[in-house]
């Protein structure tokens, strides 16, 4: 490469995305050669969950703050591209790093590609197979655009060869968000939050649930409290709540009964480290989400994983997740599994080791093109 450095705009939209991108900003910051910017399109407006995240996760204040907030995903897309291209106008990098699979990925993605500005994706390759999941629409169409494809699992590139896109664009490198847990582990552990919580190590499940197939149905969400409260009855239950979920518990009138129950912790959302600590302790884990499934596959804690398909399928084949879809008791069963000492037991997979960052790095460094 010539003198003149590599300028990188890195994009972050939503809470999933501050923990993948925080190990690429360091990262970054090492090199001379590279000038490295952050974007937050403020897809996520909680200032004071926002304000955490960065500051545990050691991430630099934004250099730009577009301040999108909340609406459909239509209008939301629509207001990042244009915030966001006016960022490229004055910024004019050689190329825009986008992690994982919110709308503020692949709106960025399509102002950077469309501007001539190379695109890199982060957490590529990944596939539920489920076009009805927003997220689904957006890592398809982000693997499109982009130029550098960086993935966390093997299985990633054959999703892609599938879909047309060129083997020289893709690089296994392992998990970045993997990088971020392993680097915050010894910090997690000072946390207090089981104290305040009223439970033990060891001894209670951790139950998080925002997805909009599971809390949005009346009828599921119901039933998704009745697991709770049945699981409450062989052991505590932390809930940490979406504001999405309460909101719809409020209105179904399900958040009084939760409360009620003695055995169920209900709280607000966590930051990092105290979440960290708490999957961390927690005997068994009961999600939707798709980034707890590969933390309790590093972490080795038992993941049943309330939904009938996963992007994520190598926490299936070697981690330590089992999917039960909607499936009350079998849900129940696969937590009774897990109390009688029947857990299913994971190893860690490849590259998930706390070098993905420096991987993607040596990468783009190597690239004669990039600008």
């Amino acid at each position: 490469m010539s003198d003149r450095k590599l300028r990188i705009v890195n994009v972050v939209g939503a809470r999933p995305n501050f923990m993948k991108m925080a190990p690429l900003c360091r990262e970054f910051a090492k090199h001379a050669s590279i000038e490295s910017y952050l974007v937050h399109t403020g897809q996520h407006y909680d200032k004071a969950m926002s304000d955490l995240f960065f500051t545990q996760l050691g991430l630099p204040k934004p250099d730009r703050h577009l301040g999108i907030g909340s609406g459909g995903h239509g209008e939301q897309t629509g207001r990042i591209m244009i915030a966001f291209e006016e960022v490229m106008a004055d910024l004019q990098p050689d190329l825009v790093v986008v992690v994982g699979d919110v709308n503020s990925t692949i709106a960025c993605a399509l102002v950077a590609v469309k501007l001539g500005i190379k695109v890199a994706h982060v957490e590529a390759g990944l596939r539920s197979r489920d076009r009805t999941m927003p997220e689904e629409i957006n890592r398809i169409l982000t693997d499109q655009l982009s130029d550098y494809l960086f993935t966390t699992e093997r299985s990633a590139l054959d999703n892609l060869l599938a879909e047309g896109i060129g083997a020289e664009r893709v690089h296994f490198v392992g998990n970045v968000m993997i990088d971020t847990l392993l680097a915050s582990r010894q910090q997690a552990a000072n946390s207090d939050v089981l104290s305040s919580l009223g439970v033990a190590p060891g001894e209670y499940a951790l139950v998080t649930l925002h997805r909009p197939s599971n809390v949005d149905d009346p009828d599921s969400l119901r039933g998704l409290v009745d697991m709770v409260a049945s699981m409450s009855e062989s052991l505590p239950v932390v809930f940490p709540v979406h504001p999405r979920t309460q909101a719809k518990m409020s209105e179904e009138g399900l958040d009084s009964k939760v409360g009620a129950l003695a055995d169920v912790h209900m709280c607000g959302p966590l930051g990092y480290l105290d979440f960290l600590h708490c999957t961390e302790n927690a005997k068994v884990v009961v999600t939707d989400s798709g980034g707890i499934q590969e933390e309790t596959t590093v972490l080795g804690v038992p993941c049943i994983t309330c939904r009938e398909n996963t992007e994520r399928p190598i926490t299936v084949s070697e981690g330590t997740n089992t999917l039960v879809g909607v499936d009350r008791e079998l849900t129940l069963r696969e937590v009774q599994k897990v109390l009688q000492g029947k857990a299913k037991r994971g190893s860690q997979p490849e590259y998930w080791d706390g070098n993905a960052a420096q991987r993607i790095a040596q990468i783009l460094l190597r690239q004669p093109n990039v600008g």
